[in-house]
């Protein structure tokens, strides 16, 4: 993980609300690590408690608990507090919670089995209109995940938001080959995405950057170029 986005997470506590004691002893053992403070919690009430003490930054928590579930929680908290930031853990993919998450205006949700990579994921996604993370390829182009924009001698590219969804796709994997078939997931999302399409796109991609940020892996995919 960057290490600027290392340090800024030691700017905010979290609250971790979880059931299960083995589960809830390895989150609070990895928040540990990177958060200023960590609350943990075992049930919906004893979590408001917490909450209401402490008023952590953020607030982690599962939705299936027994008796009080998660999102019992969270309406009690957004009653009072429309600003901490919410991250809730689920064991399901389905759209059983998605209204009342929406209504509730949680910032991320996070399935589990979770493990250190998907929780920092989940968090930095939650955090970043919060934190301040520019991706410099060269000294002059930088693109500010913040406002997700690129800027050339600080002055902003017109891109189309494809273009900065590839961009973020790319760090998000700059350490191996962004494949076809995750490109065609996270930028096509349910349509389908052609060879032709692809080749388009990136062409026009590199026409509106001014420096080739991007390698071509044949058959593979692409990869960002190292620019360290």
């Amino acid at each position: 993980m960057n290490k600027e986005l290392l340090e800024q997470l030691k700017n905010f506590t979290i609250l971790c609300v979880e059931d299960e004691e083995g589960i809830r002893k390895r989150l609070v053992n990895t928040l540990k690590y990177y958060f200023k403070e960590v609350y943990a919690a075992s049930c919906v009430d004893e979590g408001y408690e917490l909450y209401l003490e402490y008023k952590p930054s953020i607030i982690l928590s599962d939705i299936e608990m027994p008796n009080k579930n998660g999102i019992a929680l969270i309406e009690k908290i957004r009653k009072k507090d429309l600003s901490s930031i919410v991250i809730m853990v689920t064991a399901y993919s389905n759209e059983e919670y998605l209204l009342d998450l929406i209504n509730l205006n949680i910032n991320q949700y996070i399935l589990k089995p979770v493990n250190s990579e998907t929780l920092l994921n989940g968090i930095l996604k939650a955090l970043v209109k919060k934190l301040t993370l520019k991706i410099h390829f060269t000294e002059e182009l930088y693109f500010d995940m913040s406002c997700r924009e690129l800027f050339y001698n600080d002055e902003i590219v017109n891109l189309r938001k494809r273009d900065k969804d590839f961009i973020v796709l790319l760090y998000e994997n700059k350490n191996q080959v962004l494949t076809y078939t995750l490109i065609e997931e996270h930028l096509w999302k349910d349509k389908i995405m052609s060879m032709s399409a692809l080749k388009t796109f990136i062409k026009e991609f590199r026409q509106r950057i001014p420096f080739d940020i991007i390698t071509n892996i044949p058959q593979e995919g692409y990869k960002l170029k190292n620019f360290s």
